[in-house]
């Protein structure tokens, strides 16, 4: 397990632990296009299905992130067709709006210039992965958002 504050880097995952406000699976209620997100990954993973007004408001009503991210992850629906390419569009839109949030905004901006890592085990992408190998794309996104709201 990662030191959650070690060396100017600060590791989250888990929305129960410190920092875990991070987490995309934080509840923190904010509306993008006046509709009401309950999380940022409810966010996320109804946008992969923009063309399907049903399926999108299936997951935006879903009762949990773990629900949302089920359903964003079928395939029996179709993704819109250039996800890869916006897909970290989406993630900075979502996030965006949740740290615009004065209480999130303000964690955020605590964390000063230090290194912010999704410490996931198993995303390679978003995370650091259980090696440490990973993208962590999640935490150059928010450091990215840190220094837009910074200024």
């Amino acid at each position: 397990m990662m030191v959650p504050d070690s060396e100017g880097v600060i590791y989250f995952y888990s929305k129960e632990n410190l920092y875990g406000e991070f987490s995309n699976f934080y509840r923190c209620d904010f509306y993008i296009d006046d509709k009401k997100w309950m999380t940022v990954e409810h966010f996320y993973q109804a946008s992969k299905f923009l063309g399907n007004t049903e399926y999108v408001e299936k997951i935006r009503l879903s009762n949990t992130p773990k629900i949302a991210r089920q359903l964003g992850r079928s395939r029996s629906v179709e993704l819109v067709k250039d996800w890869e390419e916006i897909k970290e569009q989406i993630m900075k839109k979502a996030l965006r709006a949740k740290f615009l949030n004065n209480k999130f905004r303000e964690l955020l901006l605590s964390t000063e210039d230090k290194r912010l890592v999704e410490a996931s085990p198993y995303d390679f992408y978003w995370g650091c992965g259980g090696d440490g190998s990973g993208q962590n794309r999640l935490g150059e996104l928010l450091m990215e958002l840190r220094e837009e709201l910074g200024k």
